[in-house]
């Protein structure tokens, strides 16, 4: 792939890129959450088509503008998500859509026989007529590697393939991976794991901010300098962090755990504080502050709000005590599209405008209006749909919605994802005024000037559970980062 470049909207996330894959190797993809590397992937298996650049394949260029066609040049990607059937057996999921007749029906006695052939070509133990749901995370993984090597993938793309298996199950992984690369397959093989990459990569490429830093030989690397090639950018200074009296503490947890989500989490939050959650994806960051919520509760441990002990079951139970959630997931969970900016706003605060049985609606619009004033909020009426705003301003309508409650605490999770610089900085403004007032929030984000920008302390989570916590004043990129990647 050379000098690949691409833009959404016109923002540019990927800024002539090169890489390289050679024949029998394992080339590991790098770079912080959003640095663009699964954009690169998606342009090289044909989900989107790069604004600039050629990728060639033996040599010769080719022209990838579907997932069908890279499929015919030999690219398959196996994703971070997996998505088997799982009603179907493991047979039935490698030969999806291509599967073999005889008579008008189907032969499932070749397609298990070939099945068997490709598994045992693979090392891997697994019955053929077995049926997906029954197959733990790490062998759905598997049949996944089987599934593309069935169909003659020469290039292999592995999305964070360890995310959510055990060490031992990784160590199997490895094994076929090797395999792999004495047929001849190439591997691009995404991981934020620096122990794991120096491990089984051959060549190494770190991006940042969608530009291309470098490539070394894996053997040349150490884990400092990937460290601090992905972490090399300098703070912005677009981050209105004003200095805010901290107070008496809103929050207390100890020793939350949930079964395979986290374990053993303890922390507190004060009035007037902003706590950054850091850590990559998957370290069990969301998890935590669904829990909080209500949303999927802990199997044990303690929360104390305002110096009782709560017990939130679901979100009410939450809203009730003076939580807030915005959720990472704003057009999944935060905002219902089809509704209006004014419905999405009053949706959780109905009893403030209700008597019995009847909404007021006069008083529910005067509320909106001056919701709508307080935050900016461009929209060309109250009765415009939510969906035809911006990313910010629908943001900002999630944000309005919880602040009408006059929650105690506001859990926000990526609260600035997905929109653009000025209304980054809006957003940051709202978040100090909050806090001015006495409140407190926390702050999930995988944006690392960020959380470093707006945070009174960060908490780096690691592998579902505390790594270490940093005061304002110890904030750097490396250090959340070593943290980030300490218990993996």
């Amino acid at each position: 792939m050379k000098n690949i470049k691409k833009s959404f909207n016109g923002v540019s996330v990927l800024e002539g890129v090169n890489l390289v894959l050679e024949k029998g190797s394992v080339h590991a993809l790098m770079g912080e959450n959003g640095a663009g590397k699964s954009t690169l992937m998606n342009i090289l298996c044909g989900i989107h088509k790069c604004d600039e650049g050629e990728i060639t394949v033996h040599g010769s260029r080719v022209e990838i503008s579907s997932p069908f066609e890279a499929q015919n040049s030999g690219i398959a990607m196996i994703h971070q998500e997996l998505s088997p059937i799982p009603e179907l057996t493991v047979a039935e999921n490698i030969f999806f859509g291509r599967e073999y007749c005889r008579n008008h029906f189907l032969d499932y006695d070749r397609m298990f026989s070939e099945t068997k052939e490709i598994l045992n070509g693979l090392h891997i133990h697994i019955d053929p007529k077995s049926k997906m749901k029954k197959l733990k995370v790490a062998d759905q993984q598997l049949i996944e590697i089987a599934k593309v090597v069935s169909r003659n993938a020469e290039i292999i793309v592995m999305d964070e393939p360890t995310s959510a298996i055990t060490d031992k199950d990784a160590e199997n992984l490895f094994e076929i991976i090797e395999n792999l690369k004495k047929d001849g397959k190439g591997i691009i093989y995404i991981s934020h794991k620096i122990d794991e990459v120096i491990k089984i990569s051959d060549t190494v490429t770190v991006l940042r901010d969608g530009v291309f830093v470098n490539t070394w030989k894996t053997a040349d690397i150490t884990a400092d300098v990937l460290i601090t090639s992905m972490v090399g950018r300098k703070l912005d200074d677009y981050y209105p962090k004003m200095p805010v009296p901290i107070g008496d503490k809103i929050l207390e947890v100890k020793n939350l755990s949930l079964e395979n989500q986290f374990s053993d989490i303890s922390f507190e939050v004060k009035a007037g504080e902003i706590l950054g959650i850091a850590g990559l994806v998957g370290a069990g960051r969301t998890e935590v502050m669904k829990a909080l919520f209500g949303i999927t509760p802990a199997d044990t441990g303690e929360i104390i709000l305002n110096g009782k002990r709560i017990h939130p079951h679901k979100p009410i139970d939450a809203i009730k005590c003076g939580l807030a959630y915005v959720t990472e997931d704003r057009k999944g969970e935060g905002i219902i599209p089809q509704m209006s900016v004014l419905q999405n706003i009053s949706l959780a605060s109905m009893k403030m405008f209700t008597s019995r049985g009847f909404v007021n609606r006069k008083r529910e619009a005067e509320t909106i209006d001056k919701q709508i004033e307080s935050l900016r909020i461009k929209t060309s009426s109250p009765k415009q749909k939510v969906l035809s705003l911006s990313g910010g301003n629908q943001q900002k309508v999630v944000l309005a919605k919880w602040l009408i409650k006059a929650p105690k605490l506001l859990i926000l999770d990526e609260p600035t994802r997905g929109i653009d610089v000025g209304a980054k900085t809006e957003i940051y403004k709202l978040m100090g005024d909050f806090v001015s007032k006495g409140n407190a929030i926390i702050m999930v984000s995988s944006e690392m000037p960020e959380v470093m920008g707006m945070s009174d302390r960060i908490m780096v989570f690691s592998n579902r559970t505390l790594a270490g916590e940093l005061i304002r004043g110890e904030f750097n990129q490396e250090s959340i980062m070593r943290l980030a990647v300490s218990k993996l």
